[in-house]
């Protein structure tokens, strides 16, 4: 999807999902929040309304957020991204966050005033509730400018995939991968009304996480795998790291919340979630890939050799010495007076020159598949010319057109009725036709049948070629083709018709 696109995309999303939001609320749809929002009022002895206390807060709150997203998705995080207008957009994110957690803080005096006697004074309660509501507002930008974020490393990731070396492409796409699983977890914990202890201990852990993994998948570990340390080795390594990294998270957690236990709770989710998960994935994923490495090098190699082997045989048989080998012999049969035998060398030099190149394209002129189809039946009518039983009826037309066809498709339909319909020693009859109009291919093959002794060879492979192009008419021509077969004890028909380009 290009860029533009997706804008357009993501603004008409949030827009109606604000609208849809706004309409629940003026409706009354959203009545089980609204009936617990009531509930609490009456509970503390609160008068309460529902326009100033529940419609008019949810209206501004969600307005903010819709209007917060416009901004920092389409205007802020794209200009920080491109160094323009600095600091025009930090006053501007300022003016956000300020903006945003004064509106949330005055909502939430309408919304939650029934907590207002649970404090000793007002001034203590209204602090509180501002300071929830600044909260709020500075994780609403955080989350939304993460999204932006995310989505322009994934463009970048897109746009430049193939300019950078595997393990730099690798390496940004597991970084990517650890900030989305981030991301969806912090919207879970949010999304819960999860207290923001939870959220900032989610988020420092996970980071360090990131960290950890990038660190051991592409430096610790191709070190330690190079000397062949065993796991154990790798093990303590990552509990020393995770050791070092506990201190400074625990103290920007402390700060943060100001709550000297949030120190002790990152510790105790820090330590087993990087000796658990982090230490054992960076293991797995660095082993996997270390197999992967060497199949795809091991297949090299044999493809290498393989091609290496092929070239060898096309150099010792050379097709250009056996086109040689047949003008020469071409020569002698018209010098000979031999026009019969002349013709049919000349026809069988441009049946293998075709085959040798043209049937290695994916599509090729209907022109030259029907001259290929012309050859064949012109070899197979000097086999058979002797013969006055045997009639070979065709109607070919002569293609002017541009279309484009899969090479091969139509011949074994030929072959097939040449090989069943064809006896030396009984009357036998083809008639095939070849007809377009516009862009549709008309071809039927009609032929008479007989049937092959037990002990011919033949008679086991009855069918393969069918078969063969019957799976290519599906795979290539899916819904644009239609195949009849009819066979009877003495005939047997074939009626194509194929759309092509």
């Amino acid at each position: 999807m290009d860029f533009k696109d997706l804008r357009k995309v993501e603004f008409w999303i949030s827009t109606a999902l604000y609208i849809l939001v706004v309409i629940l609320l003026i409706s009354g749809a959203d009545g089980r929040v609204r009936n617990e929002n009531y509930y609490y009022f009456l509970n503390e002895k609160v008068s309460y309304s529902y326009f100033s206390n529940y419609l008019v807060p949810e209206l501004f709150r969600f307005s903010i957020i819709y209007l917060s997203f416009l901004a920092i998705n389409f205007c802020i995080m794209p200009a920080f991204l491109k160094k323009q207008n600095v600091v025009a957009n930090s006053f501007l994110l300022a003016g956000l966050f300020i903006i945003g957690g004064l509106i949330f803080s005055i909502c939430k005096t309408y919304t939650e005033a029934y907590t207002l006697f649970d404090y000793d004074d007002l001034q203590h309660a209204y602090n509180r509730i501002f300071f929830k509501g600044y909260v709020y507002s500075m994780w609403s930008i955080v989350i939304i400018s993460a999204y932006a974020l995310i989505k322009a490393f994934v463009s970048y990731l897109s746009e430049n995939k193939g300019k950078n070396t595997d393990e730099e492409t690798q390496m940004k796409v597991d970084i990517g991968f650890g900030l989305g699983f981030w991301f969806v977890g912090l919207l879970l914990w949010i999304s819960s009304n999860s207290g923001i202890e939870l959220s900032v201990c989610w988020t420092l852990v996970i980071f360090s996480a990131i960290g950890i993994v990038i660190y051991s998948v592409y430096t610790l570990l191709p070190q330690n795998f190079a000397k062949e340390k065993p796991f154990k080795v790798y093990f303590w390594q990552v509990f020393f790291i995770s050791v070092l990294l506990a201190v400074p998270l625990g103290l920007i957690s402390t700060l943060f919340i100001w709550r000297i236990e949030m120190f002790f709770i990152v510790f105790l989710f820090h330590m087993p979630t990087q000796l658990i998960i982090s230490a054992p994935l960076s293991w797995y994923i660095y082993k996997r890939r270390l197999a992967n490495r060497t199949e795809i090098r091991t297949l090299k190699t044999e493809l290498g050799k393989s091609d290496a082997n092929l070239s060898f045989l096309q150099s010792q048989i050379n097709p250009h010495f056996l086109f040689n080998a047949l003008n020469t012999l071409f020569g002698t049969a018209l010098q000979e007076n031999a026009e019969r035998t002349g013709e049919g060398i000349q026809k069988l030099g441009d049946m293998m020159r075709f085959m040798l190149h043209e049937n290695m394209q994916d599509k090729i002129s209907l022109t030259r598949e029907v001259e290929y189809l012309n050859n064949y039946i012109d070899l197979q009518k000097l086999r058979t010319s002797r013969s006055a039983d045997i009639k070979i009826e065709t109607q070919i037309d002569e293609q002017l057109n541009n279309l484009q066809i899969t090479p091969m498709l139509l011949i074994p339909f030929v072959e097939n009725a040449f090989k069943h319909g064809i006896s030396l020693q009984q009357p036998s009859h083809i008639k095939i036709t070849l007809q377009t109009k516009e862009k549709t291919l008309y071809f039927d093959v009609h032929n008479s049948i007989h049937l092959k002794a037990d002990n011919d060879p033949e008679k086991l492979k009855s069918g393969i070629g069918l078969e063969n192009v019957k799976q290519r008419l599906t795979l290539l021509y899916y819904g644009k083709h239609e195949l009849i077969i009819r066979e009877s004890a003495k005939e047997f028909f074939i009626h194509l018709t194929l759309q092509l380009d």
